[in-house]
C-alpha cells in the first residue's frame, strides 16, 4: 500500500521559492505564468492493509513530523 502526501504552504504565507520559480519562468519566456507556489510531495510504502487505518497513521505522521501545520496544509491519498 502506498501513501501520497502533498504539502503546500497555507494562503498568506510568503513563498520566496515560488516567487523565484515564477521569475525564472518569466525569464525563459513563459509570460503566461501569473504566480507559482512551491510545495513537497512524499510517497510512503506502508505495511498496513486497511486503508482507513493507514490514512489515520499517515495523518498522525504529518501532524508530528512531515508538515509544519502552523504554515502548511497537507493532503493524504492512500493507494
Amino acid at each position: 500500500m502506498k501513501a501520497r502526501v502533498h504539502i503546500t504552504l497555507k494562503k498568506g504565507v510568503l513563498d520566496p521559492q515560488g516567487k523565484a520559480i515564477a521569475g525564472a519562468l518569466h525569464g525563459l519566456g513563459f509570460d503566461e505564468i501569473s504566480g507559482a507556489r512551491q510545495g513537497k510531495f512524499i510517497e510512503l510504502d506502508l505495511k498496513d492493509t486497511d486503508a482507513a487505518a493507514a490514512k489515520a497513521r499517515v495523518e498522525a505522521m504529518c501532524q508530528k513530523l512531515l508538515a509544519n501545520t502552523v504554515i502548511e496544509n497537507y493532503t493524504v491519498e492512500i493507494a
